[in-house]
């Protein structure tokens, strides 16, 4: 059985801000822009909490909350620049360690313990090294499976350490809401709970038969969680799995022309993102959100990756004009890229006119890099 940590940096975005500006330390901190605007908050501070805010909730429903908060845009690239420190920290320790996102790794302990000692022990020596050599505080969970970990994480926020024994997974999630558990969103909660689902014991003691019928092969798959299974696999990955960009409209749009060169301007600047990196995507996904707050998501895996513009902005609008079903206005339109890999250029593996373009685009990157984005456009057939 293995030992896995899940380190969750606690509030991440606003210990980066306290970090650049100390005199932020204990105050109502949000991350997320202008309060009056349409954005929602990225993050906040546990001062902040305290008025009921919470990350992705409308900006102005913040500042209702909140309305002496200090509202910050965010230095995104100083985010980026910890994380990488805090990642490279991580790998010098241990040989197996994933980045789940900017601010959550995965590292495998397993057979550390002859060398630093119990797993807890272990982690509040590495959490107060992480607080003294980079000043951002976190929180561990410790288990036998990524799942239990992830849970584990948020216990006992901030600078919480929380280890489930192995054997003791089933009993460690009985109590819990059903919410808890990830991947259980808005929509399942009350499907669940309409038919006497309130906590994670009540999906271990139910069958896989009735979970499957009520939930497809997700209900299976809840089923094993409840119960304490779940994946002690981690990846070599690269730091960055998947790139997205949104925009939040300042008024609704209707104008499904309008929305389009919306995405052609963000499919241009995912793809700008990974050409910087040198990756290719495998898959091109859209969110939309109507004016009511309904969301959705749409996903197409390609037949091979890319980083061209055009082709993700192509298949981003097809994605777009199949998902826009409802007469309803729209609130945000994002575009998605996932399943990234490095990009070695190989000329003898395209067309010389594919291989033509490509070259055009890392011109353009190097371009947009030294005079910024709207310096050149790529145009749905060229440049301009």
């Amino acid at each position: 059985m293995r030992t896995i940590f899940h380190v969750d940096m606690d509030a991440f975005f606003i210990s980066v801000e306290r970090i650049l500006n100390p005199s932020l330390e204990g105050k109502p901190v949000i991350v997320g822009g202008d309060p009056h605007g349409r954005g929602v908050v990225a993050a906040c501070s546990y001062e902040a909490r305290k008025y009921g805010l919470h990350s992705a909730m409308p900006i102005r429903d913040a500042f209702r909350l909140c309305p002496k908060g200090i509202y910050l845009h965010g230095h995104h690239k100083e985010y980026v620049r910890f994380s990488r420190l805090v990642r490279q920290f991580l790998e010098d320790k241990f040989l197996l360690v994933e980045q789940a996102s900017i601010d959550e790794f995965y590292f495998d302990f397993t057979g550390c313990e002859k060398i630093y000692g119990h797993p807890e022990t272990f982690a509040r020596n590495l959490q107060k090294e992480i607080l003294e050599k980079f000043l951002l505080p976190c929180s561990f969970g410790i288990a036998s499976n990524r799942t239990i970990a992830k849970i584990a994480s948020d216990f006992r926020k901030p600078l919480g350490i929380t280890y489930v024994p192995p054997g003791k997974e089933k009993e460690f999630l009985a109590p819990l809401p059903i919410e808890r558990m990830p991947g259980v969103g808005k929509k399942t909660i009350p499907i669940l709970n309409a038919r006497g689902f309130k906590t994670l014991n009540d999906i271990a003691n139910s069958s896989t038969e009735y979970l499957s019928v009520l939930l497809g092969k997700n209900g299976i798959d809840l089923w094993n969680r409840a119960n304490g299974h779940g994946s002690d696999v981690l990846c070599r990955d690269n730091e960055r799995k998947n790139v997205s960009k949104e925009t939040t409209f300042e008024e609704d749009v209707v104008s499904k022309t309008l929305i389009e060169q919306y995405i052609f301007d963000l499919s241009s600047k995912v793809c700008q993102l990974i050409r910087k990196e040198e990756w290719v995507a495998s898959t091109v996904s859209i969110k939309l959100r109507y004016s009511d707050f309904e969301t959705l998501t749409r996903a197409k895996t390609l037949s091979h990756p890319t980083d061209d513009d055009k082709v993700v902005y192509e298949t981003a609008v097809d994605l777009f004009r199949k998902a826009y079903t409802r007469r309803v206005a729209i609130r945000l339109i994002g575009v998605h890229l996932s399943n990234l890999n490095h990009f070695y250029d190989q000329e003898e593996l395209f067309e010389d006119e594919e291989m033509l373009r490509k070259r055009l685009l890392k011109v353009v990157t190097k371009i947009r890099d030294r005079y910024g984005f709207s310096s050149i456009l790529v145009g749905k057939g060229g440049t301009r």
